[in-house]
């Protein structure tokens, strides 16, 4: 192999600049060409690929975003669309690819490898954490810290107001933002979509804590959760319990920008290097991850259809700090 793309697809996240970084520069030391192929699979079909030097990444591993840009494609999930894209790939001689993203993207990466016969190796980049064969993804620790800030901050107002704030950060089939959160911010209720949390267990666990000389309480809502998002679930708790001041705060996209922790740097850089590695020693069709601080390869099959369940540890850990 002598030749190897590198793109960043679906939503950003913190480090992707990181581990782009990484792959460009293992592939210059170990001697190969590197490509990098900008607005994802639909800048891949579009032919959107430009030669890669050791300067075209520098001073980036501090940014957030993604310096490839990242989009999503319609056309790419059509054997026509993936026929444009593997003609480009030959047009520049490109012979194998590290795909940067989430369960999306190495969907996208088997069928494209399969039908073409073209290795990928993919790079856990994504917020929520929800990716099995990796203990952590790439930006998540970011969107974490990101979003524990707020809540320190929203607690100061409720603490000053006797309020309580329902704040919704992001995860959608995932609470691992969510339980952290409310962890490392002290929250009195987090509610996730991988347990069930009712509106009578939320309104008790708050009267509870009232009745324990509390004046101001935080319940932090994944967005995917059973109940509902945090502005729906606080109309049910209000309508059974109208008593109480209640505001919300929907974190959102934040969560996704700024610079990015030195864990998420440090990740991004070895799931980086490690895909440049894996694609010379003939992996494929396999995600580059780290599990027990160890380098794994977890073949693309298991990410996408195995579930990553929360830790049962972090929470009995909310259920014993939240009395």
């Amino acid at each position: 192999m002598k030749k190897i793309g590198v793109f960043t697809s679906g939503g950003d996240s913190p480090g992707m600049n990181a581990c782009i970084r990484a792959v460009v520069r293992a592939c210059i030391y170990h001697g190969l060409e590197v490509y990098g192929i900008k607005y994802g699979y639909d800048g891949m079909i579009k032919g959107e690929i430009i030669k890669m030097q050791s300067h075209s990444v520098s001073n980036i591993v501090q940014r957030g975003g993604t310096i490839l840009k990242s989009a999503r494609s319609t056309e790419f999930r059509t054997k026509e669309g993936r026929q444009k894209a593997y003609d480009q790939l030959k047009k520049h001689g490109i012979e194998g690819l590290v795909a940067i993203g989430g369960d999306g993207t190495f969907t996208g990466a088997k069928i494209f490898s399969e039908e073409f016969d073209i290795p990928v190796i993919g790079c856990p980049g994504t917020i929520d954490n929800d990716i099995y064969g990796t203990d952590f993804t790439i930006g998540f620790d970011t969107a974490v810290n990101t979003a524990l800030e707020s809540i320190d901050k929203i607690r100061d107002t409720a603490a000053s107001h006797d309020r309580i704030f329902f704040v919704e950060v992001m995860g959608r089939d995932s609470g691992y933002i969510a339980i952290q959160c409310g962890i490392g911010g002290g929250a009195e209720i987090v509610m996730v979509p991988e347990t069930e949390t009712t509106i009578a267990d939320v309104i008790k666990k708050l009267d509870t804590g009232l009745r324990k000389t509390k004046t101001s309480s935080i319940v932090v809502v994944a967005e995917g959760d059973e109940e509902g998002n945090a502005a729906e679930v606080m109309a049910k708790v209000k309508a059974e319990n109208p008593k109480n001041e209640y505001k919300v705060t929907t974190l959102g996209h934040i969560q996704r920008g700024g610079n990015p922790t030195a864990t998420d740097r440090i990740l991004g850089s070895r799931c980086g290097i490690a895909a440049v590695e894996g694609l010379m020693a003939g992996q494929r069709n396999c995600m580059a991850g780290v599990m027990n601080d160890q380098i794994v390869y977890t073949p693309f099959d298991d990410c996408i259809s195995k579930s990553k369940p929360i830790n049962q540890d972090y929470l009995k850990m909310m259920n014993i700090l939240s009395i």
